[in-house]
């Protein structure tokens, strides 16, 4: 097994609460980092339809069968549940008695967090890392990785990716989108995705993405909602602050893994991303993802927004936490030019000298302790520590 970043979150949590959920995009290893941390404790899956039905039918009678607690995995098949845990972990007062877990945090964990307010801790799992993977692949060229991507399965059992996100579009996408939202056209939706791929890193025009498609503005945002319920996008707020008010409102879209984006966007091999359109895009989406997994696995504070104004003026990545702040720049190609930083000098400039910035490049030199820090991108964590910092999971016990 990979080691995981947030094992050490998970088994911090279950030292303070009775019930941690573990969510995230299906195939992104909830399963197996919540049986690695829990080796002794039973193991159930509620897409058996035996466990299913027993845990609706007789939810008393199904949590009986688990004094000591156990993992229970897929709990939105029985959303009923909550209300039972809830009842039978106030009756036993002891952390870390159950891990659940779940794909999607529509109606599931809602329900969660009114059921177990102040009794159950949240952890998002997105696929590993590159610093989990770069053991594996240490000689690994940039292309070949940002093609990948960082599902478990294409790692663990090394599935051809092309072969693995097709399934993975058919099966568990699509299924979900029908459980979430009625979509009579999964043609349509299916053309959704593709287009939203194409356009990770971008701004989001909802209204121009739903023409292209042939869909209503209303729909489209609908959509765009799944997805994000679903863990396979996030929209970034353009960061304001102060800094004028010329400055854009739309937020920018990004998938949270590079080698579903680059698929969905027609990359059917490495050597495509050496040169062609999509290089800057996806090299943009691994490196913002990277930066969503530390804030995710380590349950920090900070907030990621990008500053880009009228004019075209942008910074890709601000990392804000309370007054302090950090500019990332990120460019796919593989020399570093000094005018990379000319826009992370002119937002701190407009913000009265606020704010630490590094540039992310597609190269392999990094100066981490220069006047103009940069990283190349094997150095992708050190640039995430070096502006989010080495801040450990602080939490106050729950009463």
């Amino acid at each position: 097994m990979i080691e995981r970043s947030a094992s050490n979150t998970l088994h911090k949590l279950l030292g303070y609460y009775p019930v941690v959920a573990i969510s995230g995009p299906r195939q992104s290893g909830k399963t197996t980092l919540a049986r690695h941390a829990l080796p002794n404790k039973p193991y159930v899956s509620l897409e058996d339809p035996d466990a299913r039905a027993f845990a609706i039918g007789d939810a008393r009678g199904f949590l009986g069968q688990y004094p000591d607690g156990a993992v229970l995995d897929e709990v939105q098949r029985a959303p009923e549940l909550a209300s039972w845990l809830q009842t039978r972990v106030d009756l036993d007062g002891r952390p870390g008695l159950y891990v659940i877990t779940g794909s999607q945090q529509f109606g599931l964990f809602d329900r969660v967090s009114q059921s177990l307010a102040g009794r159950v801790g949240f952890l998002h799992l997105l696929p590993f890392s590159w610093a989990e993977l770069s053991p594996l692949h240490p000689a690994t060229g940039l292309e070949e990785v940002l093609w990948r991507g960082s599902y478990p399965p294409i790692h663990d059992r090394g599935i051809p990716p092309h072969v693995w996100f097709a399934d993975y579009l058919a099966t568990y996408v699509e299924r979900d989108v029908r459980q979430l939202v009625n979509v009579r056209d999964l043609a349509a939706f299916h053309r959704f995705v593709l287009l939203c791929a194409g356009r990770s890193g971008q701004l989001l025009n909802l209204s121009a993405l739903a023409a292209d498609c042939g869909v209503t503005h209303n729909t489209a945002a609908a959509w765009i909602s799944v997805l994000e319920a679903s863990y396979l996008v996030v929209r970034l707020q353009p960061w304001h602050r102060n800094l004028g008010k010329r400055l854009t409102k739309a937020p920018k879209l990004y998938f949270l893994d590079s080698g579903l984006a680059a698929w969905l966007a027609g990359v059917r091999e490495p050597g495509d991303l050496v040169s062609g359109s999509m290089r800057g895009p996806i090299f943009e989406t691994f490196v913002v993802s990277e930066f969503l997994k530390q804030k995710r696995n380590m349950l920090r504070s900070d907030e990621l927004y990008f500053w880009r104004d009228s004019a075209g003026h942008e910074v890709d990545l601000v990392v804000e936490r309370g007054r302090r702040v950090g500019l990332v720049e990120v460019k796919s190609g593989r020399t570093l030019a000094t005018d990379w930083f000319d826009q992370i000098d002119r937002v701190r400039g407009m913000a009265g000298g606020e704010g630490e910035g590094v540039v992310v490049y597609g190269g392999d030199v990094s100066r981490p302790g220069a006047a103009q820090p940069a990283f190349g991108w094997r150095q992708i964590d050190d640039a995430v520590r070096s502006v989010m910092g080495r801040e450990e999971l602080r939490l106050v016990r729950s009463e």
